[in-house]
């Protein structure tokens, strides 16, 4: 089976992967919108997770066999049983998001009632959009598809690369005293994965920007791993470490200008208003059947007949108006002082407070050795490096980035900027 797709070109699927494509599960995702309400913003955005999904299993697939090229397999079994788990993660990563991606899941239900039979303890009341993805995986009709069209491979070790604390019941992941699982998870999620390395030329595409490319075919080109102790993780050779660089600053860029979009953003905490009104009915389903019929158009079919005010704004695209907007790298209290000032004149206002990073990496690994990836010079031979030690981005941008915003009703917007205009003088 071949997919023509506008970034990368032909993607070939074996039989045995269309088969997955073809399941309801994985066929949902032509109705969840890759970016939620950013095709208000950027109207060419309207590609999906569906789409976004075959290009990180297309990338996966390359990565593998650049990684791979020359590394002494066991047997061609394991490398084929190993890269094709990897293909099937990447493919299936994204599989449980909700409608309009993350911005419904302060309506999905308390975590126990979905049932998640691999789940050792539950630490957490509130289900997301990775547990629905665990629960499709491993306890569902797309569990029993991936059984029959892959007599190697369980659903619970396509499980292991979504998630580092689930327990693999076997070797599944050896080849002979070497653990892939930790190279394969960083593959499919990490700060160097194919999922971000599709997201940010898809996105950029059809946003029709030119600051999310990325040269993808020098990074993929140049990762490679590295043993520590009896596992691999993923590394990548010091000539690439500024096309790394670049792979952040995008990323990061990505956020501040089209992610968190003043319109894309006042769609998002309106609809935040809906969910926590009173008379809210919108609940996102535990069974697992009924979840797949919830997709963006059945949310837009809900709103269409709600009464609430926030739920016809969003319907009728009638959204508060920006008034006021704040970049700086410490949070300010201007904002809520402003809003108080609007809101003792009965102007009613919207505050949207938005954080970017641009990268958590460099903060978490000094625990997790497992997770970390490094910088390996081919050329010299000179002793490899944790990647948060030889880049000096993640020091140069260090601090965090916020965006505070103030919307009003359009019908106060003069009124508004009369209260504040000796306030937002330059």
């Amino acid at each position: 089976m071949d997919i023509r797709d506008p970034v990368h070109g032909n993607i070939t699927l074996t039989n045995a992967e269309a088969h997955i494509v073809d399941t309801p599960a994985f066929q949902r995702l032509r109705n969840i919108k890759q970016l939620g309400f950013g095709e208000l913003s950027f109207p060419g955005a309207t590609h999906t997770r569906y789409l976004h999904s075959l290009g990180a299993f297309h990338l996966s697939g390359i990565a593998f066999d650049s990684i791979f090229k020359n590394f002494p397999f066991l047997n061609k079994k394991n490398q084929k049983r190993l890269r094709q788990v990897l293909r099937l993660g990447a493919l299936l990563h994204d599989v449980g998001h909700g409608p309009l991606s993350h911005a419904c899941e302060e309506v999905m239900p308390d975590l126990k009632n979905l049932n998640i039979k691999v789940y050792p303890k539950l630490k957490r009341t509130q289900a997301n959009h990775e547990d629905y993805t665990i629960k499709l995986l491993t306890d569902s009709p797309l569990a029993d598809a991936i059984k029959k069209s892959f007599s190697d491979i369980l659903p619970i070790h396509i499980a292991c690369l979504m998630d580092p604390k689930l327990e693999c019941p076997d070797d599944f992941f050896m080849d002979e005293s070497l653990n892939f699982r930790p190279i394969l998870s960083q593959i499919v999620s990490s700060e160097l994965d194919v999922d971000r390395m599709d997201y940010l030329n898809r996105d950029s595409y059809f946003c029709g920007t030119s600051y999310g490319h990325i040269d993808l075919d020098w990074l993929i080109s140049n990762l490679t791993y590295y043993q520590h102790r009896d596992q691999l993780n993923l590394a990548i050779t010091r000539r690439a470490l500024y096309t790394f660089d670049d792979f952040l600053i995008s990323r990061h860029h990505m956020y501040l200008m089209i992610y968190f979009h003043h319109k894309s953003i006042v769609y998002d905490e309106m609809l935040h208003m809906y969910l926590q009104s009173p008379d809210c009915t919108y609940q996102i389903p535990s069974d697992i059947e009924e979840y797949l019929q919830y997709t963006d158009y059945h949310f837009y079919q809900h709103i269409f007949q709600s009464k609430n005010k926030w739920a016809q704004r969003i319907s009728q695209r009638k959204p508060y108006m920006m008034i006021y907007e704040l970049h700086e790298t410490e949070k300010s209290k201007k904002p809520e002082q402003f809003k108080k000032i609007l809101n003792s004149e009965g102007i009613d206002t919207i505050h949207a407070s938005s954080q970017a990073r641009l990268s958590k990496y460099h903060q978490t690994m000094s625990a997790e050795t497992d997770r970390r990836i490094y910088v390996i010079d081919p050329i010299f031979n000179q002793k490899p490096y944790a990647l948060e030690e030889t880049t000096e981005i993640f020091k140069k941008y260090e601090q965090a980035r916020f965006i505070e915003r103030i919307y009003v009703n359009p019908e106060h917007k003069v009124m508004a900027q009369n209260l504040l205009k000796d306030f937002l003088k330059p």
